[in-house]
């Protein structure tokens, strides 16, 4: 029986996403209640005994939001990832996204945090059909995720970007294409997003719905540790008959017995291990 803690539970839902184009003011839109995945991540908090702070929460909250709408009005096929180095408070939020998919998950580093003089976005593109990776990084004020997203959008994208709260859990993204009315998208409010359907003349180009996921499991972890000791299980485990793991990318713990990674390891050619 596999002793980990997945990051895939049975209770995960799926967030709609509704991508628009408004015609007459030529940008798009993105909306939709995001109330579903973030109940997935405060379940994944809870399951994995992840004791964030209220503030580092709330960032991830409004994270999960910028990036759930970002990706979605991505291509099909891209895999993202966003990391976002605060310097006040001193944590580093990641995101990552698997737009073939529609997953998303993420996670806080509040410990060995670089300090350094600017928050900083750095975002990771990878589109299928081998082509190369593509990688970018901006600097951005404050502690806020929609205001850091749209600083990204106007220096890594070129493009215009605004995030807006609709009430509830309910967010909306607006991104100019060519011929946008910069002066309508610069100063339209949060009530005149929600009447859009009434005001503007939209085209539906499609519905995504995203799930909270995140796809690591023991055998993948087993993986990184067993690279990481070269194979060396004594070291690993210290005396230890289990070690818990923590995934990187979402920080579900996964406890990992020396019985199952030594037969890991002896699956294993000794140059991969």
């Amino acid at each position: 029986m596999d002793q980990s803690t997945s990051s895939f539970a049975p209770h995960l839902s799926s967030t709609v996403l509704s991508v628009t184009f408004v015609r007459r003011r030529n940008a798009l839109l993105v909306r939709g209640d995001l109330g579903p995945l973030f109940i997935d991540f405060m379940l994944h908090a809870a399951d994995n005994r992840l004791d964030y702070s209220s503030q580092a929460g709330r960032m991830m909250k409004e994270g999960l939001a910028a990036f759930a709408l970002h990706c979605a009005s991505r291509p099909r096929g891209e895999h993202l990832a966003w990391t976002l180095n605060f310097q006040e408070p001193l944590i580093n939020l990641f995101f990552t996204g698997d737009n073939e998919d529609c997953l998303v998950a993420g996670r806080v580093f509040a410990e060995d945090v670089r300090r350094g003089q600017n928050n900083l976005l750095y975002s990771d593109i990878v589109a299928r059909r081998g082509q190369p990776p593509r990688r970018s990084v901006v600097t951005f004020d404050g502690a806020g995720l929609f205001g850091a997203a749209e600083a990204y959008y106007a220096r890594s994208e070129q493009r215009h970007a605004r995030y807006f709260d609709l009430g509830g859990d309910e967010f909306a993204l607006l991104v100019s294409h060519p011929d946008c009315d910069l002066g309508w998208l610069h100063t339209v409010e949060a009530a005149a997003v929600r009447s859009l359907p009434d005001t503007e003349t939209l085209s539906l180009i499609e519905r995504r719905q995203y799930r909270w996921q995140c796809g690591c499991t023991q055998e993948k972890l087993m993986r990184v540790i067993a690279q990481a000791y070269q194979g060396d299980a004594r070291a690993m485990f210290a005396g230890e008959e289990t070690i818990r793991a923590q995934c990187p990318r979402c920080a579900a713990v996964h406890a990992i017995t020396r019985e199952a990674m030594e037969a890991h390891l002896a699956q294993t050619p000794k140059d991969e291990a």
